[in-house]
C-alpha cells in the first residue's frame, strides 16, 4: 500500500489524539515513531496493525475509527486541498455522489501508484443509492462513509448512510438523500480560500 494512505492514518491519529498515542500505536504495530514516507510502498498488513492497535488503545470499534478517519480527510483544515478536489465533482451532493465512481481514476492521474477502492454506484431512484466498495483494506467502506458524511455536510445536504457489512471483499453502503439543501453549503472557491 502506498505510504500516503498509511501516513494519512498516522496524521489522523496524531492530530486527533496526540503524539503520545501515535507513538504508542507505532510501537505496538511495529512501526517507527517517525511514521511513514508518502511515496514508499508498505506491506498491506501494516496498516491493519496500526488500525487495530489504535482501536484497542482507544477502546473504539475499528469501523468507527475508520469512519472518523474519512471525515478527517475532508474536514481537517490543513487538508483543505482534498475538500476542494472533491467539490470539483459537482455543484450539489447528488452530483458529487453521481461522480464518485470516478474518484479512484482521478487519484491515479495524480499518483499512478495510488490504490483507491473500486466504487460502483447504483441509483435506485427517489434519492436512494447503493454503493459497492471493493478494496484490499478491510473496512475501506467505513472510511468512505466518513468522506460521504463530511461532503454531505459541506454541501448542506441531509443524507442518511448505512453500512451493510462486507462479503468477499465487497462492502455495501446505502445512501439516501433526504434533503438536498437542508442548510447553506460551506463556501467554495476554485482558489486556495474556502
Amino acid at each position: 500500500m502506498l505510504g500516503l494512505i498509511n501516513r494519512s492514518f498516522q496524521f489522523f491519529l496524531r492530530d486527533t489524539y496526540g503524539m503520545s498515542l501515535w507513538e504508542a500505536v507505532a510501537r505496538q504495530a511495529g512501526v517507527s515513531p517517525a511514521g511513514f514516507e508518502s511515496m514508499l510502498t508498505y506491506d498491506d498488513a501494516l496498516i491493519d496493525r496500526v488500525i487495530d492497535a489504535a482501536s484497542s488503545m482507544l477502546r473504539r470499534p475499528r469501523d468507527s475509527l475508520m469512519e472518523d478517519m474519512g471525515t478527517y480527510l475532508v474536514s481537517h483544515d490543513p487538508l483543505g486541498t482534498v475538500r476542494r478536489l472533491l467539490r470539483f465533482s459537482g455543484g450539489n451532493f447528488a452530483e458529487f455522489l453521481n461522480s464518485v465512481e470516478e474518484l479512484p481514476e482521478r487519484g491515479r492521474l495524480v499518483l499512478p501508484e495510488l490504490d483507491l477502492p473500486y466504487l460502483d454506484l447504483s441509483d435506485l431512484g427517489g434519492g436512494h443509492f447503493r454503493l459497492r466498495v471493493i478494496s484490499q483494506l478491510a473496512g475501506a467502506g467505513h472510511i468512505l462513509m466518513g468522506v460521504l458524511r463530511a461532503m454531505a455536510d459541506d454541501y448542506g445536504a441531509l443524507v442518511l448512510l448505512e453500512h451493510h457489512g462486507a462479503e468477499g471483499g465487497t462492502e455495501v453502503i446505502s445512501v439516501q438523500i433526504a434533503d438536498q439543501s437542508l442548510y447553506e453549503a460551506r463556501p467554495f472557491s476554485l482558489g486556495m480560500v474556502g
